[in-house]
C-alpha cells in the first residue's frame, strides 16, 4: 500500500503529464498545476524544488512507461519483428484520428519547446528518444539475415523516429493524416526494397 506521500507526489506527475501535453510546459503555471494535482504549495516544494524539477520526472515517467503504455499494445498482435515497427507506426496513426489530427509526441513537443540552454532536460528527452530507437532497433536485429548483412541498424532505428515524428508534426500543421501516411508509406518502400535484397 503506497504511502499518501507517494500518493501525493504521484498526483503532480500525472497532473503535470496532462498539462504539459496539453497546454505546453510554458503556458502551465504553478497555481494551475497545483489546482489540478488538488496539492497545495507546502506539498509541491517537500516533493519538488521546482517546476523543471516535475518536468524531469515526468520526462522520466515517459521512459519507464514506453513498454507497457506504447511498445505492448502495438506488439501485441504480431510476432513479425518489421511488422511491429509498422504496427508502432500504426498505433500513433490511430492517436492523430482520435484527436482529429491534434495529436503531437509529448516527448517531441517538448524538445522543440523546450529552450537548448536546459540541459538537464534535453538530455532526458534524448534517453527517451533513445528508449524509443532501441526497441525498434531490437526489432531490427530481432529480424537477423531478413535484412542485408552491411545495413546500419542503428541509423535505420533513427530514420524510423524521425519518420514519426515528422509524420505527426505534419498531420497536426496540415489537420491531415495525408502526410503522416505518405511517409510511413515511403517507409514501407524502402524496407520492401531492403527485404527484396535478401532474395
Amino acid at each position: 500500500m503506497p504511502r499518501d506521500g507517494t500518493l501525493t507526489r504521484e498526483r503532480l506527475i500525472d497532473a503535470a503529464i496532462r498539462l504539459f501535453w496539453e497546454k505546453g510546459y510554458t503556458a502551465t503555471g504553478m497555481a494551475e498545476l497545483l489546482k489540478a494535482a488538488n496539492v497545495n504549495s507546502g506539498s509541491f516544494y517537500h516533493f519538488f524544488d521546482s517546476k523543471e524539477a516535475v518536468l524531469l520526472a515526468v520526462l522520466d515517467w515517459y521512459k519507464e512507461n514506453i513498454y507497457p503504455a506504447l511498445l505492448q499494445p502495438a506488439f501485441e498482435n504480431t510476432d513479425d519483428p518489421i511488422e511491429r515497427i509498422f504496427a508502432l507506426l500504426e498505433r500513433y496513426r490511430g492517436l492523430i484520428l482520435q484527436t482529429d489530427c491534434a495529436y503531437g509526441c509529448p516527448i517531441g513537443r517538448l524538445a522543440l519547446e523546450i529552450g537548448p540552454e536546459q540541459r538537464a532536460v534535453h538530455q532526458k528527452i534524448a534517453e527517451n528518444f533513445s528508449a524509443w530507437t532501441a526497441a525498434v532497433r531490437k526489432c531490427l536485429d530481432d529480424a537477423g539475415d531478413r535484412l542485408p548483412a552491411g545495413l546500419d541498424r542503428e541509423r535505420l532505428a533513427t530514420f524510423v523516429l524521425s519518420v514519426m515524428e515528422g509524420g505527426v508534426m505534419q498531420s497536426r500543421s496540415h489537420h491531415s493524416v495525408e502526410p503522416f501516411d505518405q511517409s510511413v508509406e515511403q517507409l514501407r518502400e524502402y524496407f520492401t526494397r531492403l527485404l527484396g535484397e535478401k532474395r
